[in-house]
């Protein structure tokens, strides 16, 4: 689907980068707060244009990850935000955007998906399906574990992630209690899904 809110305007404006949302978390009253990966860009590069995007309230540098960095932003939350939670639907992340147009899998009833098809359908005339199935959510995508997740925001608090490096991993690794070779390989594991998930390509970009 193709948007023309905050971010995705900036993404618009800069079609061979790509954005993933990582995560959403419920801000104060009318906000989302979300870690976006983007790339094609020095770490913090983003900030200053981010923060100008229509319906964007805040945007944080936090980690490099790969080829790209993690920005956290707290913007406030576009109808689809408040149909979902109206219908208690799960979002699946991570959420890919590229170009403007952001692409994402619908889980829900056929009645609820009538309802998102038809918001969305409304925001954008050129919306599309891409596929439809029955059957169990996929398990394929290499998401985080809450214990991957909880260890990802250790590590970049900690400052594991800043360019220069504000802490070594045997460092880290004293801080949290653990021997150097379990939290390379934990840390290692994170990135490698990280990756894995930002260097797909579900569409072309237009």
């Amino acid at each position: 689907m193709q948007v023309d809110r905050g971010a995705a305007r900036f993404s618009r404006a800069h079609p061979n980068v790509r954005m993933e949302v990582l995560n959403r978390r419920e801000g104060r009253s009318g906000l989302s707060v979300s870690d976006f990966w983007i790339d094609g860009a020095l770490p913090g590069a983003w900030t200053s244009e981010l923060r100008t995007q229509t319906d964007v309230e805040k945007v944080e540098p936090r980690a490099e990850v790969g080829d790209g960095c993690i920005y956290r932003i707290t913007y406030r939350n576009p109808p689809i935000v408040d149909l979902y939670r109206r219908l208690r639907l799960p979002l699946p992340f991570p959420i890919r955007m590229q170009a403007g147009v952001i692409t994402w899998e619908i889980v829900a009833r056929y009645s609820d998906f009538l309802k998102v098809f038809e918001l969305a359908r409304a925001a954008d005339a050129g919306f599309a399906i891409v596929s439809t199935r029955r059957g169990r959510l996929r398990t394929h995508l290499p998401l985080l574990t809450e214990a991957e997740e909880k260890l990802l925001r250790a590590a970049m608090a900690a400052g594991y992630f800043a360019v220069p490096r504000g802490i070594s991993l045997a460092g880290l690794a004293r801080k949290m209690n653990r021997t150097d070779p379990t939290l390379h390989e934990s840390m290692a594991r994170i990135e490698r899904k990280l990756l894995a998930t930002g260097h797909r390509r579900p569409y072309n970009s237009p």
